[in-house]
Formats: C-alpha cells, structure tokens, sequence
C-alpha cells in the first residue's frame, strides 16, 4: 500500500511517522513495515486483505491527532492520504450517529449544516482530477469532520448525564486518584481527602518483596492506617503486572518456568490479600498482561494467571470489587510485538472464559510519543468506551491523565527524555487551561455511559517520579492548576444516591 501526503496542497517533503501502524479489518494492528520514500508513505505488510493507515497527522484548526483511513485494499495506485484520512471521519460520525440515535439533527441545525457541507467538500475532492487540488478540499473536509464528531459526542454525552442526574445513580466512589506512597506531608494528603471520594494505593512487588522471602510493609501499613483512619475507601492496584518497574529482580531466575512463576504469583497475592483483605474496597486483580509480559508468557498462560488472580483475590477478599485492567486500549503495541494480545481480545476471552472478575479498568493517557499515548479526540475516546458496553461487565477509569504544558519535565516517569510536542496535541498546545477543559469533556463523556461506574487520576501532583510530564493536577509546590478547580467543581455538582434518600420525605405512621 502507498499514500501520497500534501501538507496545504503540496506534497509532504517528509513526515514523522513515528507511532504510525497499519489496522486490519478486524480493528486489530498489523505488523507491517512503515517508511517515507520518494514522497510516498510505503506500507509493507505480511497478511493479505484490506487495512488501514493509522498515523499522527495535524489537523489545521483542530489538532494533531492519531488517525486512521477506512479499510483499504491493496493497490499498485497510490493513494490521496488526505482524501482516505477524511473519508474516514465521515464513515465514523455516520457510525455513530447510528449506535446513538442521531438520526434527526434538526435540534442542532449548526451540526447539520457542518456535516453536510463536509460531505459536500470530500465529494468534490473525489472528482477533483488534480491530487493537490482533491488534497485541499479533503483537509477542509476533514477539518469540520473533526470538530462536529466532537459536538456529536458531547451532545450525545450530555443527553446521557442528564438521565444520570436524574436517577441520581453516581456511586459514592465516583472520583479517584493515585497516592504517592512516599510523599506524606500535610498539605499533599489535605488535598487527597479534599478531592476525592476513594484513594488508589500502589501495590508494587519489586518493593514489597526486594529480596525472596524478605518484605518490606512499611509504607503500605502506614497508608492503609491513615485512610482508614480518615474513612477513605481504599483501592489496591495492580496485585499482578508484569512490567519492569513492578517486577521484583529475583523472580526473573524462573523466567522460564511459568509453574514456579504462578506459584511465586499465587503466594504473593495470597499475602497481600490476607494482609490488607479488610481495608480494601477494589482491587485491581491483574494489569496490563495483555501488552506488557516481560516474561513472554503465551496467551493461554497469560489467561490462567488471570483466572488465579481473580478467583483467589475473590476467595480472600470475597466483599471487595475485583477488576482486570486493560492500558493502551486502541492495541497499537500489537503491531510491534506479536507475542502480546490485542487488548480487545484479552477482555473478551477473559469474558468468555467464565472467569470471575467483577469489572474491567480502563486507563487513557496522552502526550507522550509511546505506543497508547499519541493524542486522541473526544469522538475516538467515545467510541472506545462504547466498545466495553457490549461485554456487560462495569467499567472503571483505572487511571487518566494528559500534561498542562509542552515544557521539559526532568521529573517525570522518563526522566524528561520525551517531548510532550511529538505525541501530538488536542486544539492546541498543552496549557493549565486546555488540561482543565480535557478533563471536564472527558468526565461528561465517560460519566454519561451508566455502565462507567468510577474515574481515577493518575497523579495528583507533579512530585518526583510523576508518570506524565505536568501531568498531576497540582504543581510541584502543591499549589493547585486550574483542572484541580474543575474536578472539585464537577465533583460537588454530581447527585449521588444518599442526595436522593435525603430528599424523599418520610414516611406517615
């Protein structure tokens, strides 16, 4: 497959394809060979079959986004890049104007006009014989594509919160966030209890257990004390991962014997559980296996772990939530690593296996250039969270996150070696504002769906080892950004289930 790119009608002199991939019909990344040659983008894949580019490509006006054209064939033609990016966003909104129910827009008559001159302007693309000229009327397609799809999708989501509201049925954990086992002072932990209805304490093994047989239960102990003693639901998270940073270095010598390793996995949630069984209220049984498996375990012994994960931690801790967490939801490590699972697969598998897990978790960052973490809009965030609706298990926002500005951060998880600017940017470039403004849209979209039952933070404050860059809601010196602001405000305005007993009137003896 080959595309030709114009950049404001003249062909792309060279583009950054970093993150790009192909997608099979199916909607699963392909391994596939990606370069730019003589003005071309060269797609070189092994399975046959239709697919689709997925790259970062800015919108002027809009943003630089992750998207993807509509299912191609092979083709020894080259492709407009432009024409197939807006086709696609067309063929999206028109997909979900049909699973929402939009089909009559007369109640919002500035969306209709939009979407019809959209249509109009990739018609004409079509006939245009010059690619320059069809380019043109393609971007400018695609540009008022973007920006309805957006309003489609908070229209749609404001109609839904609005039913919410009124059945009042937010659980009273709906707002959450990651603690910071070692910052303890005051004015962090005032402003936890402040913002959120539950906490999330780390459960990572490579500190509880440094060394086989000798652990270390300090800082854990001293948490679980001190939200028990303030009241604050407690969330443990993850009790199984199997990336670097939460795997201890001497479980690597059974690498290659995955009965030892489930052994070793089987006695340390046993020991969590036991320990902390009474405290916690959910607990994220297993994470991210589905795409970061340091040890190269194979699918179905990834599923037996997560079927001993959920069943014991339901054996131990039979009151509490039990959730399997998914990260990177669109799968896009798929394409580069063909030993993990697609992250769609994973749920369902885990759905139809009958193992017993009471929901899934879900985690959305943006603004890194790593696989997962490209910059996404409002419309693909939707229709990801729309996908979870069909396994019939509740959703948890396991974790969120997106920076407040495009500056080095040599506090961050990867130690200010990313550019916030190369994994793309939504409208415009990062600031305190625009990551309020994410925030607010993201929770009436997330929240909207009745089956989403809790959203979580990732960092409150931008401290030392933060995971994004200006990710956390607060800045270094604990003071608060503006999307702090807005999450107590939207927090405060939630109806939640005792506001309803509070308002029914008593009964008459």
């Amino acid at each position: 497959m080959r595309f030709r790119a114009y950049i404001d009608g003249k062909p792309a002199a060279s583009l950054n394809l970093g993150g790009s991939h192909l997608v099979g019909s199916d909607g699963v990344p392909l391994l596939a060979e990606i370069g730019f040659k003589d003005g071309q983008i060269v797609c070189s894949k092994r399975p046959q079959g239709p697919a689709g580019l997925s790259l970062l490509w800015q919108v002027k006006g809009f943003g630089k986004l992750m998207l993807e054209t509509t299912r191609l064939p092979d083709e020894d033609a080259c492709y407009n890049l432009n024409v197939e990016l807006a086709r696609s966003r067309l063929l999206r909104i028109a997909q979900k104007r049909e699973d929402w129910g939009l089909f009559d827009l007369s109640e919002i008559p500035e969306l209709e006009a939009g979407l019809d001159k959209s249509r109009d302007l990739f018609v004409e693309s079509l006939k245009a014989e010059d690619p320059a000229a069809a380019s043109k009327l393609a971007d400018q397609s695609l540009l008022l594509s973007c920006d309805i799809g957006e309003k489609l999708s908070l229209y749609h989501a404001d109609a839904f919160m609005a039913r919410r509201r009124q059945s009042a049925s937010f659980s009273r954990r709906t707002f959450g966030c990651a603690v910071d086992l070692l910052t303890v002072s005051e004015g962090y932990q005032r402003r936890l209890l402040e913002g959120f209805d539950f906490l999330q304490i780390p459960i990572v093994w490579r500190r509880v257990e440094p060394k086989e047989q000798e652990f270390n239960w300090g800082q854990l102990d001293a948490w679980v004390e001190w939200l028990t003693k303030h009241r604050v639901p407690i969330k443990a998270a993850p009790l199984v991962a199997f990336n670097e940073g939460n795997v201890p270095d001497w479980l690597y010598i059974w690498e290659h014997d995955f009965e030892t390793v489930r052994d070793l996995v089987y006695d340390h949630i046993n020991r969590v559980a036991e320990r902390y069984g009474n405290y916690v209220h959910s607990w994220e049984v297993i994470s991210a296996i589905h795409a970061e498996n340091c040890f190269n375990f194979n699918f179905e012994q990834l599923m037996e772990l997560t079927r001993m994960a959920a069943t014991l931690t339901k054996q131990l801790s039979p009151r509490s939530t039990t959730i399997v967490n998914l990260i990177a939801p669109w799968g896009e490590y798929y394409a580069r690593n063909q030993r993990t699972i697609p992250p769609m697969l994973y749920a369902d598998m885990a759905v139809q296996s009958g193992i017993n897990f009471d929901a899934f978790g879900l985690q959305f960052f943006f603004g890194v250039p790593k696989d997962g973490m490209y910059v996404r809009d409002l419309l693909q965030i939707s229709s990801m969270v729309d996908r979870f609706a069909l396994l019939g298990k509740p959703l948890h926002i396991t974790a969120v996150q997106v920076p407040s500005t495009t500056t080095a951060d040599e506090w961050d998880a990867w130690g200010g070696n990313l550019s916030v600017e190369d994994a793309g940017f939504w409208h415009a470039a990062w600031t305190e504002e625009l990551q309020a403004r994410w925030l607010r849209d993201f929770i009436r979209i997330a929240l909207s769906r009745p089956f989403v039952e809790s959203v979580a933070w990732r960092d409150l404050a931008d401290y030392e080892g933060h995971y994004l860059p200006h990710g956390g809601l607060l800045n270094r010196d604990l003071s608060p950004k503006k999307a702090y602001a807005e999450l107590l405000r939207i927090r405060r305005s939630l109806p939640r289930p005792e506001d309803k007993r509070r308002k029914r009137p008593s009964a008459r003896r």
